[in-house]
């Protein structure tokens, strides 16, 4: 067999299997999966808390398998809903957006915004993103979306606004103290709104970002959250087997890319559960071994 002849052979080999990661990778971002954890962290004694966290939906029109999988959530009854942000990808899917949250928004609930509510989503090139472990931080003339429609739509359902606020909510019988802030990954957050130590008059207290920049789980932290939520880093997106994340889209550490881990600032240590989300970014339509989700988090009480 002449040179010409194995090289073409090993092009098309590779050439295939490029194919096949790709194929198997737009398989796996359509395979919707509920994660259930819990979460020891009530007092000794106290009744479980079901939260549901969601996150990344990043929807676009004719995603109909996505919106009938997120309509079904609400017959898990959460006791409470918190939803970390890039909701959608378009003005033209919000109307299904909000149709498939419905269920949802008539539960007690909580959100912060990701650049996905705010701004339409643009090309960036994959191969850098995973060179420089991040996307872009998108700036300059960036067509925005509708956000101010959807903010309407989720506080007019009740639902707690926690960009850069505080709030709190009665669920389940006990009184929950919230702060949050704006999308950190395009500097919007401004913790200094709402620092200050954890309410202590509260049963539990729970800090809410959509993405894990370690300033942010850092303030938390310290000033004594409970519990911290955020999204952002659709679990590394682009996993590899045994190893899992390649990158974070942030400062966090791959290891705590999605799922249920603790931070420990000054003398505190919190619990910190980052979802990897329901949805990609259009230019990029694929998952490999990090498969779509939604978490169900039962508050236990912890053991002391």
């Amino acid at each position: 067999m002449g040179w010409a002849c194995r090289t073409g052979l090993v092009a098309a080999g590779t050439l295939g299997l490029a194919g096949a990661g790709l194929s198997y990778g737009f398989w796996e971002a359509h395979q919707f999966t509920l994660r259930r954890v819990a979460v020891p962290v009530l007092e000794p004694g106290s009744a479980p808390i079901r939260i549901l966290h969601i996150s990344d939906l990043h929807l676009m029109p004719g995603q109909r398998l996505k919106q009938e999988w997120v309509s079904r959530l609400a017959g898990l009854e959460p006791d409470l809903v918190v939803d970390t942000g890039d909701n959608f990808c378009t003005d033209a899917a919000l109307e299904s957006l909000l149709d498939c949250l419905s269920g949802l928004l008539a539960r007690p609930g909580v959100f912060v915004f990701g650049s996905n509510d705010y701004l339409k989503a643009t090309f960036s090139n994959p191969l850098e993103y995973l060179l420089l472990g991040r996307s872009h931080q998108r700036t300059g003339m960036l067509a925005e979306l509708d956000h101010e429609r959807l903010r309407d739509a989720f506080t007019g359902a009740g639902w707690l606004d926690l960009d850069d606020q505080r709030g709190r909510l009665t669920v389940a019988g006990r009184t929950i103290a919230f702060r949050g802030t704006d999308d950190a990954h395009h500097d919007r957050d401004h913790y200094d709104r709402v620092a200050g130590p954890a309410e202590s008059d509260a049963d539990l207290t729970i800090g809410v970002t959509h993405a894990p920049y370690l300033r942010v789980l850092d303030a938390m932290a310290s000033d004594g959250m409970d519990l911290i939520l955020a999204g952002h880093t659709h679990g590394g997106q682009v996993c590899l087997p045994l190893k899992g994340a390649i990158v974070t889209n942030c400062d966090l550490d791959p290891a705590r890319v999605k799922g249920l881990s603790t931070h420990r600032a000054g003398d505190h240590t919190s619990w910190l559960h980052v979802s990897a989300g329901l949805g990609t970014s259009p230019f990029a339509p694929y998952r490999t071994f990090c498969r779509p989700e939604a978490s169900l988090l039962t508050l236990v009480p912890r053991q002391d």
